[in-house]
């Protein structure tokens, strides 16, 4: 199957690549495709189609138009999918559809369901699916799996996550959709923590949580709609416990209800304990624990930071390229999308939830890439 599906695709030369959506993320695509020599940036569209050609004209995009003359256009290889996250699954299922390679902004659907259809479909189609985020891809959560596969801390046996805040409704022009459904805090910053995460220990097996709306109204005190209130419709404080198939267990807490902003990740070992960076982030800092002198020491990176949004497109190129898997799989997304849902059924039931998917960790990338390079030919 592999064979084939890189057969029926993109042979040789640059890849070219169309954004669907020219929201508040479009621009860091942008500038993180154009970092890639393997990329073509050649079109953009948004559901208003005005939108899309002043995108364009601002970015200097060859092509701007409406999303079902983006897809019907056959020199576009890989399709980004950009839109809200109420949009993915319906969109992508169009990109894939029109036999395109799609990449989607996180997460890859609302439930589980709808990616598994997506992965289907796309397995029919002979085109790949891969996902938000990437940022697992970046010089410091790569520093990171190397230390842990070096046995830097010893074999990894708990960790202690949060990425507490008081929503975006203080900042973002537009943040209703933050708090619907296949939203919130979860749905919204988890898959950068669990990404991080299973990059770094592997599937996760298990999930117990106890979910709660704090509160039913939020105020909107960015510019555009201050003033205007949201209704909540999705969980904004979410505590869990992740049980990992290597014998990791640790706590795992997403939040939009939290006044002073907080984010972690540790990784405790037998032997040290490793603090992980923003995962939001491409960068450091990294650091270890040191046992003796009792004080955390800066570990330099081993990869590049200098790379953005847009390296998990880079790398599903020049996996179709060199017949390979691409590392922002789909099925890594489905199988976050799927401990995500967990942790809301869990809450309901008050049962520990297994989740129905699994994974393989991601290759890691190899040190001393060039810049605007990765691992393989084109």
């Amino acid at each position: 199957m592999a064979d084939k599906m890189n057969a029926s695709k993109v042979n040789s030369g640059k890849v070219n690549v169309g954004i669907i959506g020219t929201g508040n993320i479009f621009p860091a695509y942008v500038k993180g495709c154009r970092s890639f020599d393997i990329l073509n940036l050649i079109a953009c569209a948004d559901m208003d189609e005005s939108r899309a050609h002043t995108a364009a004209q601002e970015w200097t995009i060859q092509k701007a138009s409406g999303v079902d003359e983006l897809l019907a256009d056959p020199t576009i290889d890989i399709v980004i999918n950009l839109t809200p996250p109420q949009s993915h699954a319906a969109v992508s299922q169009a990109a894939i559809a029109a036999g395109k390679h799609v990449h989607s902004e996180k997460p890859l659907a609302l439930n589980r369901e709808d990616g598994r259809q997506l992965l289907a479909a796309a397995r029919a189609k002979q085109v790949r699916v891969g996902c938000a985020p990437d940022t697992f891809l970046g010089g410091g959560l790569q520093t990171c799996r190397k230390l842990i596969d070096s046995g830097a801390i010893g074999r990894p046996i708990a960790f202690s996550a949060a990425m507490l805040s008081h929503g975006p409704e203080s900042w973002h022009p537009n943040p209703e959709f933050f708090y619907k459904v296949g939203a919130g805090p979860m749905f919204d910053m988890g898959p950068y923590y669990l990404t991080a995460l299973i990059n770094l220990l592997g599937p996760i097996t298990a999930v117990t949580s106890i979910t709660a709306v704090s509160f039913a109204e939020r105020l909107i005190t960015s510019e555009a709609r201050n003033g205007q209130r949201i209704t909540v419709d999705t969980p904004t404080h979410l505590p869990g416990v992740l049980a990992f198939e290597s014998g990791v267990v640790g706590t795992l807490v997403t939040s939009f209800d939290v006044w002073s902003d907080r984010s972690h990740i540790e990784i405790y070992g037998e032997e040290g304990t490793l603090r992980v960076p923003d995962p939001n982030t491409f960068g450091g800092p990294v650091q270890l624990w040191d046992r003796t002198k009792r004080e955390w020491n800066d570990v330099p990176l081993t990869h590049s930071a200098d790379v953005g949004r847009g390296i998990g497109v880079a790398d599903m190129a020049y996996a179709i390229r060199n017949n390979r898997p691409q590392r922002a799989s789909g099925e890594l997304a489905l199988h976050v999308l799927d401990v995500m849902q967990s942790f809301e059924e869990s809450s309901r039931s008050r049962q520990h939830v297994t989740p129905t998917t699994t994974v393989k960790r991601p290759e890691p990338l190899p040190e001393g890439l060039a810049a605007g390079q990765l691992d393989g030919s084109f």
